[in-house]
């Protein structure tokens, strides 16, 4: 990118003016979310057209937790706090650690809700927050820019290459607006927005259901999921623990009373009390087949000769 293109970004998609939205201030409130709900059917559209890409996205962050790397999103304004609402959803829905998949926002905790859109237009400080967490090989960094141009992206990004991290771009521009040298390169075209230049709109929206995507199929390929339940759930509170409760009985036919004492021996984990009841087997002998294949329950299952259940 040349300085002349940071400056003058009215060629990007996202900043051009939308010609169904012209007349936007004189429609009525009725008008206005049948416009909306019109123009959000390009975020499914622009997801469908990005399909490969995002396939391919999956498995290289799949491998790269799978070897014991991290992912990290990585972005400014609603990109980035939509990286890291991505990322702090994780751990209750999967039980990772923390550190496992990491949101990092241009401007810190801070810029999650105050505006600091300024600090975004620094590279050096993109390519800092790489070494600050010491990104190698193992990893993966999901650069996520609406207009593609922010520069403390592409800064991480660069970084990231460089200290040999799969590196993944997420924008809602085309390639050849903003061409990026990335192993994955993600591009949801949703068109310009209702609010010229607004991305937290359409782009926005589909940038959330990108990261849903790679999060969550990264998150199957690892195992975390059996069938469509999170068996890995982390049950820290009322609400998941009658989610745990309900997933062991739908999955064992167990009555709530049994599937309660089955998840106190299991230690509140899941998967390891359906691998107990299912092989009949105690917790620890359980658990060290589940370390075995990694947590995947259908190769534990297979392993200790029980047909997995038909879901």
């Amino acid at each position: 990118m040349s300085p002349s293109d940071i400056h003058d970004r009215g060629y990007l998609l996202t900043e051009q003016s939308n010609p169904r939205s012209r007349q936007l201030d004189q429609l009525s409130s009725l008008e206005l979310v049948d416009l909306f709900n019109q123009e959000d059917q390009h975020t499914l559209a622009a997801i469908a057209a990005a399909r490969e890409s995002l396939a391919t996205a999956i498995d290289r962050i799949a491998l790269a937790l799978g070897q014991g790397g991290q992912l990290f999103y990585i972005g400014a304004g609603t990109s980035g706090r939509l990286g890291v609402l991505d990322a702090a959803e994780c751990p209750p829905t999967f039980c990772t650690s923390p550190e496992l998949v990491q949101g990092i926002l241009a401007g810190g905790t801070t810029a999650l809700v105050k505006s600091s859109e300024g600090l975004e237009d620094v590279a050096a400080d993109g390519a800092a927050a790489m070494a600050e967490r010491q990104v190698g090989p193992h990893d993966v960094v999901v650069g996520i820019s609406a207009g593609g141009t922010t520069p403390y992206v592409h800064g991480a990004l660069a970084a990231a290459r460089q200290r040999g991290a799969t590196t993944i771009f997420l924008a809602c521009v085309p390639a050849d607006q903003v061409p990026a040298t990335v192993d994955v390169d993600i591009r949801l075209l949703v068109g310009p927005e209702l609010l010229a230049g607004s991305t937290r709109l359409k782009a926005g929206t589909a940038t959330k259901m990108a990261l849903n995507i790679l999060s969550t199929g990264a998150m199957v390929r690892l195992g975390k999921v059996y069938g469509n339940r999170m068996v890995d759930v982390a049950v820290t509170n009322q609400k998941l623990q009658d989610r745990a409760l309900r997933i062991l009985g739908d999955l064992t036919g167990l009555e709530r009373e049994q599937a309660a004492k089955l998840l106190v021996q299991s230690g509140q984990r899941v998967k390891l009390a359906l691998l107990m009841h299912w092989a009949d087997l105690a917790a620890d002998t359980a658990d060290a087949l589940l370390a075995q294949h990694q947590g995947d329950l259908r190769q534990a299952l297979q392993v200790a000769a029980v047909s997995p259940p038909i879901l």
